[in-house]
């Protein structure tokens, strides 16, 4: 094994450790002793890869972000309607949860309150995932009488903000983040209504939105 290869490995094992402490242990538990422990390692070889345990989680969080977007975005490219959508969505929160990356994002906004540091992966983390869901929101918008009142980033985050809130949820009371995720899919289901309404519902919902927004811009 080359010095590349070897410093590779030691970076992987390092990262799986410091997600897998997270989930364990959460952000209390966090410490370069514990995240060398678990990964077999000295600890000084945090803090000579990444320069501190902050930068260390940082790497670790985005790269374990862009394997899960990549691991569904094939799902979202075959997305066609408001409801299919919030189908995936309903999955990549199943699947993460047993990934055990819901609980990491969990503890990353949990730590985000007191460390700027933590803050920054988190937030890179979530606009990860917005890059990921809103042009499938423009593509669903761009022929839906909803295109009228309806901004597309400002969906995509909506739709994401609520996933994310359900993962907190979730650990406090998991029969009500069913039941958010149920209304979710029931809003996919009615905003898949609204595109299927023929010519004339079409139009009357148009004139509609116009009014409510011009009366909006009025106020």
């Amino acid at each position: 094994m080359t010095v590349t290869e070897r410093s590779r490995a030691t970076r992987e094992k390092l990262e799986d450790a410091a997600l897998n402490v997270l989930q364990a242990e959460g952000i209390a538990g966090l410490s370069a002793r514990t995240v060398a422990d678990r990964a077999g390692q000295n600890q000084a070889l945090i803090f000579y890869h990444y320069g501190t345990l902050a930068g260390l989680i940082d790497a670790a969080c985005r790269r374990s972000a862009e394997v899960s977007t990549a691991r569904y975005r094939d799902q979202l490219a075959r997305v066609a309607t408001f409801a299919d959508l919030l189908a995936v969505g309903r999955r990549l929160h199943e699947q993460e949860r047993e990934l055990g990356n819901v609980r990491v994002m969990a503890q990353l906004l949990a730590g985000a309150q007191q460390d700027d540091a933590l803050a920054a992966t988190a937030r890179f983390c979530l606009e990860r995932w917005q890059g990921e869901i809103e042009p499938v929101v423009r593509r669903l918008l761009r022929d839906s009488p909803l295109a009228l009142v309806v901004d597309a980033p400002a969906l995509a985050r909506t739709i994401s903000a609520g996933f994310v809130g359900i993962e907190l949820y979730e650990g406090a009371d998991p029969d009500g983040a069913r039941d958010a995720l149920e209304a979710l899919q029931r809003l996919g289901a009615v905003l898949e209504a609204i595109d299927d309404l023929g010519p004339v519902g079409r139009r009357a919902l148009r004139s509609v939105l116009r009014r409510a927004g011009k009366s909006r811009g009025e106020t």
